[in-house]
């Protein structure tokens, strides 16, 4: 047990954000997602939804500023325009910190690809998957 930090991020989970250099991505994906078939380093959230991950990634992890968009999600197959409920409630988690951007579902793929890790929970609405670039950490 540690002081102030989420008792959602893992002993494996709180390492690899702790590995990852000013950056590096991490994608939080949903339980359709192609994980373990894509991932460097899969860690695994099963039972946690998107939005209690994304939280508590982002109570630990800076967001790069020095890039335009440092937040990435899944556009919708045939209607990219669309903004899904969880591409919402992320989009809400993150806030005024940083732009959220979109990829297209195998753009989006080929970057997760190349992520630090992948963090596969149990959420089970659909395009529920975002990828985070960290900043640096002040002191």
């Amino acid at each position: 047990m540690l002081i102030n930090i989420h008792p959602l991020l893992s002993p494996e989970l709180l390492h690899a954000l702790r590995a990852m250099g000013h950056g590096d991505e991490i994608a939080l994906v949903d339980a359709n997602f192609p994980g373990t078939s894509n991932a460097q380093r899969l860690i695994r959230l099963d039972g946690v939804t998107i939005t209690d991950a994304a939280s508590a990634v982002l109570s630990v992890l800076p967001l790069d500023e020095f890039v335009d968009v440092p937040v990435f999600t899944m556009e919708v197959v045939g209607n990219p325009e669309e903004v899904p409920p969880a591409v919402a409630d992320l989009r809400a988690i993150v806030g005024d910190r940083a732009a959220c951007g979109t990829l297209e579902r195998h753009a989006f793929y080929a970057r997760a690809r190349t992520c630090f890790a992948i963090v596969q929970t149990g959420e089970t609405r659909l395009y529920a998957n975002i990828i985070l670039k960290k900043g640096v950490v002040r002191s």
